[in-house]
């Protein structure tokens, strides 16, 4: 945003050319922005889509480092994943990167929220749905390297996930008959 358009107010600025180039929806999120005294300079700009601009603004009104994600290399729900956990304090730097999409960054994020070993997954060769068969296995402190390999597919991880669990109940039933 130039420099020009600082003293304007709310109502001013909307009449001018800078604020036309933008659609409906972002002038929206411009407006909510300046109403909340927010530096829309940030996010004022043609490459941020308005889902994009309210992940930007939730990161602003919650005084988080949006740097992490206010990138118009990230989608939206990319945003929104790094926006959730910085909010939580997680370690965003694991999952703020561009290689995993918002689903796979689901699944670190929701590792991280669980204290779990997530650089076992945190890996781009695995999708979304394996990253949750690990994290599963994690999760009920499994031997996921049987099975945390990319060469398997979700669903063959899934069935050994399951088999392990299985193997765990019996042994923790054998162990509780001997006591």
């Amino acid at each position: 945003m130039n420099k020009i358009y600082n003293n304007l107010t709310v109502e001013n600025l909307t009449k001018t050319d800078w604020f036309n180039q933008f659609d409906e929806h972002q002038q929206e999120k411009i407006i909510e922005g300046l109403e909340n005294n927010l530096d829309v300079s940030i996010y004022a700009k043609k490459e941020f889509s308005w889902l994009q601009m309210w992940q930007i603004i939730d990161g602003l009104k919650n005084n988080l480092d949006i740097s992490w994600y206010a990138k118009s290399e990230f989608d939206y729900g990319q945003m929104e994943e790094i926006r959730l956990g910085l909010e939580d304090n997680l370690n965003v730097s694991i999952y703020a990167k561009i290689e995993f999409n918002c689903l796979e960054m689901e699944q670190i994020r929701l590792g991280l929220e669980d204290n779990l070993d997530v650089l076992i997954y945190a890996k781009p060769e695995f999708n979304d749905i394996q990253m949750k068969q690990i994290r599963l296995g994690l999760e009920e402190k499994l031997d996921v390297s049987v099975y945390a390999k990319k060469e398997f597919s979700w669903q063959q991880m899934q069935k050994i996930r399951r088999r392990l669990e299985k193997e765990a109940r019996e042994k923790l039933r054998n162990e509780q008959k001997n006591i």
